[in-house]
């Protein structure tokens, strides 16, 4: 096709791993673990918040106010003003999105120009580097290493933040920092101390900081979310993006938001505008009900913030557990969803038809996989950008937000593979 015939940033961001991955698993019909959705119901009372919604007048049918249906916007900003420490202001300072996938693309079409640079903490969720080429941007990237001290790696939190190599990719042109805590896929939830080194190179560097934080309320062993945009001097320059679907476990919404200063969220207001327009009524109508709800009930035990973490406390022990007693090596994480493990010791061939010499290692693994043993995980060099991509590709990643069911029948197949390889 002639080059005249499509725009030349579309070039090479057409590959996308959910997109191969998720159809081998459905090709194979193979357990699964790879996608980062809950097999299990959102809690009762936001579905019901939902029904009510579609049931309601014709206006929960109709357009909304096209930057947040006003009692989300609402419910946002007196919820987060009490954790940032910032009275934020619900007309001016949140922009809700189509998920946060949408409130990230906002971000960098409205921050990035032209040879910007943005500079991306790995692993990193995979739409981060698209994205930044899509605003004509150039990422430059910055790994989380595991500590070399000589005592094994057994946490997330065992994985660090170089000061010295990030403040090393600071130039003229750098235009953004940005983060995710707790981190997909490895599950590392920052320390203070680790934002605050962050938050000091981008005061310096006058930059800013768009802090993906959709797994904010599944921090596990005493672990505490800190929000980077509640320290001295970041408010006025983080953009804080959140996500309904990890928040209520209901991805299929697609309610997501950004939460940033009035002269922050203007500019990607003007993106969204162009983009979508407005999102679903009803769904963000079903969203400021559940948060208005856990307002009442933060802290306690009746809040769903408790009670998720709570029940995925013991279904990341229940994988841990199995991974270790079939010889993986899993890096236990401090927060999200998601549980990488070292397939390094397991002796398998790993080539055949679907896969070819130049794929990373644990791309062929996790094809093998699906294919002989009908597991789906998501390999996790897909995290990381092409030139560090070679040191992390003997890791794969497991979801364990799944019905016990779900674990149970991962569990089997691993057993059952785990014997015939003993043998």
């Amino acid at each position: 096709m002639s080059g005249r015939l499509h725009a030349h940033r579309t070039e090479s961001v057409d590959k996308n791993v959910w997109v191969e991955f998720t159809q081998l698993a459905a090709d194979y019909k193979a357990v699964n673990l790879g996608q980062g959705f809950p097999d299990f119901s959102p809690p009762k009372f936001v579905r019901e918040a939902f029904c009510e919604a579609v049931s309601g007048g014709h206006q929960m049918h109709q357009y909304t106010r096209d930057f947040g249906h006003l009692p989300l916007v609402t419910s946002l900003a007196k919820f987060f003003s009490r954790i940032v420490g910032h009275e934020i202001d619900p007309l001016e300072d949140v922009l809700v999105t189509v998920g946060a996938y949408q409130a990230l693309y906002c971000a960098f079409q409205a921050l990035i120009d032209e040879g910007d640079e943005v500079i991306i903490i790995e692993p990193f969720f995979d739409c981060y580097q698209p994205m930044v080429k899509m605003a004509g941007g150039k990422a430059v990237y910055v790994p989380l290493r595991p500590k070399v001290d000589g005592s094994s790696v057994l946490s997330s939190g065992d994985w660090l933040l170089s000061a010295e190599e990030l403040a090393s990719k600071f130039t003229p042109r750098t235009k953004a920092v940005v983060i995710n805590t707790p981190n997909n896929p490895l599950g590392k939830v920052y320390k203070t101390e680790e934002l605050q080194m962050i938050a000091d190179l981008c005061i310096k560097h006058d930059v800013v900081c768009i802090s993906d934080e959709v797994y904010e309320w599944l921090v596990y062993d005493g672990n505490k979310h800190v929000k980077i945009a509640s320290l001295p001097g970041m408010w006025e320059r983080t953009i804080t993006i959140g996500s309904a679907g990890k928040t209520f476990s209901a991805t299929g919404w697609k309610v997501g938001w950004a939460i940033s200063s009035e002269e922050i969220i203007k500019r990607l207001k003007y993106i969204h505008q162009m983009s979508v327009f407005d999102c679903a009524t009803a769904a963000q109508e079903a969203v400021a009900r559940g948060f208005e709800r856990e307002y009442e009930l933060f802290g306690t035990p009746e809040s769903y913030f408790q009670q998720l973490p709570a029940m995925l406390h013991q279904k990341r022990k229940k994988l841990a557990s199995c991974l270790e007693s079939v010889g993986l090596k899993p890096i236990m994480p401090e927060g999200g969803y998601f549980m990488i493990a070292d397939v390094s010791s397991v002796k398998v061939d790993v080539n055949d038809s679907m896969t070819t010499e130049d794929e990373p290692y644990d791309f062929r693994f996790v094809k093998w996989l699906i294919k002989e043993k009908g597991l789906a995980t998501i390999p996790v060099s897909a995290f990381y950008s092409p030139e560090h991509r070679k040191d992390f590709d003997k890791y794969i990643r497991f979801c364990f937000v799944k019905e016990d069911s779900t674990l149970d029948a991962a569990e089997d197949i691993l057993r059952k593979f785990s014997k015939i390889e003993r043998q």
